[in-house]
C-alpha cells in the first residue's frame, strides 16, 4: 500500500494496542465469529476497551493530547474520541463484565461500532494498512509490540 510505517510515531506501541482495540470494535463479522463464541485468542469486548484506553487514559482526556505521538493529526484524534465516548458509554451502562451479548444488543452499539470504523479506517490508512483484513489475535498483537 506504500503508506506510512506504524513504528514512525514516537509512541507507536500504545497506537498499536488502540487501533488494535477500534479494529476488533469495528467489526461485526469478529464480533459474531470471535467474540459471541469465545473464541480463544482474541478477548472480549471489556479487553478491547481496556487495550482503547488503558495507557493513553482516553477515558480522562482527549486523544487531541497525544497528536504527535500516539495519533497523526487532529483529525485522528477527533475520531478516537467519539468512538471512545460512544463504547464507553455502553460499558458503563451495562457494566464491564457483562456478556458479549449484552453489548451487542444494546441499542447504541450500532453507532459505537460506526465510530470505532470510521476511526479504525483512518488509523489503519495512516499506516499504509488494508483496514478491511480481519482483527489479528492477541498473540500477534503481543509480538508486534514486544521489545526487540
Amino acid at each position: 500500500m506504500g503508506g506510512m510505517p506504524l513504528n514512525d510515531i514516537p509512541w507507536w506501541r500504545w497506537r498499536s494496542n488502540v487501533r488494535s482495540a477500534l479494529h476488533m470494535l469495528s467489526d461485526p463479522v469478529f464480533h459474531h465469529e470471535c467474540w459471541l463464541p469465545g473464541r480463544e485468542g482474541y478477548g472480549d469486548v471489556t479487553d478491547a476497551v481496556y487495550r482503547l484506553v488503558e495507557d493513553t487514559w482516553l477515558d480522562n482526556w482527549s486523544a487531541e493530547k497525544y497528536v504527535g505521538t500516539v495519533f497523526r493529526d487532529s483529525g485522528e484524534a477527533a475520531l478516537v474520541d467519539v468512538a471512545v465516548l460512544r463504547v464507553l458509554r455502553i460499558m458503563h451502562q451495562v457494566g464491564a463484565d457483562a456478556a458479549v451479548s449484552a453489548y451487542l444488543e444494546h441499542h447504541g452499539w450500532p453507532e459505537a461500532v460506526r465510530a470505532a470504523r470510521d476511526a479504525h479506517v483512518l488509523l489503519a490508512t495512516n499506516d499504509g494498512e488494508d483496514p478491511d483484513v480481519p482483527p489479528r489475535s492477541l498473540d500477534v498483537l503481543r509480538i508486534m509490540t514486544r521489545t526487540a
